[in-house]
């Protein structure tokens, strides 16, 4: 694919922007919409064209990428009124980057193949900084034939490109992640608690644990957010108690049991309920020490 075909790119939140602005940057043409249109004049004053609804989106593109919060969302602006299926033409590709649940990425599909149109659930992994720096782990589910056309977009984009299989096995893949990452960070927070009440310094303890078997990416990420306590998004805890949540969904439509998704599941909601549902994930290690 040549790098003038246009992209339109609907959600410029924590992760879109970036997202955005990176394709902008590698010599792409970019059609931005956002809900609040304030987020999306600093990428108009960037080089980006600014449309009015999603369908005006879709017929100024060739490529359509969303990146938005919930399935809600996704699901009204691609089928519903003034979205990007009727503006769509055939042979047009959407990829959704959110992270929604399965069955609402194959129900989109199927809804945008009856217009000739392909699309990939594309969720990503990586978190703002990764979003920033191009990055992304990105799990694709979809016909293996359209993620190889768009191979080269997603490539301005990650750095980690996998197809998982068909329709709703990108979101899979991702429900997956997010589990593991909730986890990892209830852990390594009850570790901080245990170690530094034990009397071993924080900072030591991370430097220690990095270098063996528990050693990981959220570590390496998040570790200086657990360190100083700040937890300020990044990745909210509202968010990723919706994704759990979808996790927990699917585990119940293919009858498996999660219970150690679901106790960090009610940890997220605890910290819902106390008011810092818009706070980093991080925020885990708050009620850790309580």
């Amino acid at each position: 694919m040549s790098a003038r075909e246009r992209i339109g790119f609907i959600g410029l939140g924590v992760m879109g922007a970036p997202m955005a602005r990176n394709l902008l940057r590698a010599g792409y043409e970019v059609v931005v919409l956002n809900r609040t249109p304030e987020k999306a004049a600093a990428l108009v004053e960037e080089g980006a064209a600014a449309a009015s609804d999603p369908r005006d989106v879709a017929e100024r593109s060739d490529v359509v990428i969303t990146m938005l919060p919930d399935s809600p969302d996704v699901r009204c602006v691609i089928a519903g009124e003034h979205g990007v299926l009727e503006g769509a033409r055939p042979g047009q590709l959407v990829i959704d980057m959110s992270t929604i649940a399965p069955a609402v990425a194959r129900e989109l599909a199927a809804a945008a193949a009856t217009s000739g149109v392909a699309m990939l659930d594309a969720p990503v992994s990586g978190g703002d900084v990764g979003a920033r720096e191009g990055r992304l782990s990105i799990m694709v589910g979809g016909a293996a034939a359209d993620l190889e056309r768009v191979r080269p977009i997603l490539g301005v984009l990650g750095t980690s490109i996998t197809h998982v299989g068909p329709a709703g096995a990108g979101q899979v893949t991702k429900a997956c992640n997010q589990l593991i990452v909730a986890l990892t960070i209830a852990a390594v927070s009850e570790a901080l608690v245990l170690g530094t009440e034990a009397g071993v310094e924080p900072a030591r303890i991370l430097e220690a644990i990095s270098g063996g078997l528990a050693g990981s990416k959220v570590i390496e990420l998040k570790g200086e957010k657990l360190l100083a306590g700040d937890f300020e998004p990044g990745f909210r805890v509202d968010l990723h108690h919706k994704d759990l949540g979808i996790a927990l969904a699917t585990a119940r439509e293919f009858d498996v049991a999660l219970p150690l998704t679901a106790a960090v599941d009610q940890m997220l909601q605890r910290l819902r309920r106390k008011g810092l549902g818009a706070k980093d994930h991080t925020a885990l290690l708050a009620l850790m020490g309580e």
